[in-house]
């Protein structure tokens, strides 16, 4: 598969499989961070060939603190995709977004503690551009795709990352609406970060499921509430995904593929060759081609 442009789908909570596919195959992989969160689905659907993971693992078993992002995003760059659309189950910040409504962020605030978000480090010292953390052709394709199943979309927000498993107080959950927050999850935001530095496009479909706790005239969140909001959504989440598998365009112009141009300062010479053979799916792409400018002038 390597090589091969791929759309990676990550399923969140609710969305665990991935039907509807022709020619489908299960691959477990090795990362240099160790495994993904399970096998990825891999199956072709309107000519595109596409890579699923579900982000908890088969029978939600891993809670976001735990999650490996580095696998994660590693294995989808081993697999060939250049393109990763994330379903996230997210709590509404805003009035005007109902449950089983679905937003297209554009936007992080970052609520999480001590997660690891960089490929990068260990002796090589990179930093990427994240000011726009969403990719700009993907953002208007979803929302135009989820609008054609039927949705209801919000175009653009703030996506609040906060660290849980817990959900939020409802002091936090005022301290949000008043920063500008519109929806608020665990997950995504290094997965973003991640798909940058690998020079994947990246995408959000965050579906609410929740008004959290702000509103004074309702109850606290309760799962099995959520849960139930994430059944009925989890088929509409598998038509948006299929319809922008359908319409990619694989020689789009976003600037995403080309993230680490100027990004790593540290000297490729200086780098140990382990270190290097990490961050051969990742980096080797500018990594490499200072190893040859160097030699050349040698």
């Amino acid at each position: 598969m390597t090589g091969l442009s791929v759309l990676g789908i990550i399923g969140g909570s609710g969305l665990y499989e991935m039907a509807g596919l022709d020619d489908v195959e299960r691959v477990s992989l090795d990362t240099p961070y160790g495994a993904p969160s399970d096998s990825y689905t891999l199956g072709t659907f309107e000519g595109r060939r596409l890579a699923f993971l579900p982000r908890h693992g088969t029978g939600h078993r891993i809670s976001p603190s735990e999650l490996n992002f580095r696998a994660n995003i590693h294995g989808f760059k081993q697999l060939g995709a250049d393109a990763v659309v994330s379903v996230s189950a997210v709590g509404s910040l805003r009035e005007d977004i109902a449950p089983g409504h679905v937003v297209v962020p554009d936007q992080f605030i970052d609520r999480t503690r001590g997660r690891i978000s960089t490929f990068f480090g260990e002796g090589v010292v990179a930093h990427v551009s994240f000011a726009d953390p969403f990719c700009p052709v993907l953002m208007p394709l979803a929302a135009a795709c989820g609008r054609e199943a039927g949705a209801t979309i919000h175009e653009g927000g703030t996506y609040i990352c906060m660290e849980g498993p817990q959900f939020s107080t409802r002091a936090e959950s005022h301290m949000y609406r008043s920063w500008g927050g519109t929806v608020i999850g665990m997950t995504n935001l290094q997965e973003a970060k991640l798909a940058r530095e690998a020079e994947i496009c990246f995408v959000t479909l965050a579906m609410a499921t929740d008004y959290d706790c702000w509103r004074s005239d309702e109850e606290s969140v309760e799962i099995e509430d959520v849960l139930r909001v994430l059944q009925a959504n989890s088929e509409l989440a598998r038509d948006v995904v299929r319809r922008i598998a359908g319409r990619v365009d694989a020689g789009r112009e976003c600037g995403c593929r080309r993230a680490l141009d100027g990004a790593v300062i540290t000297d490729p010479s200086t780098i140990e060759a382990s270190r290097l053979a990490e961050l051969e799916h990742i980096a080797g792409r500018v990594l490499n081609s200072g190893s040859k400018r160097e030699e050349s002038t040698t």
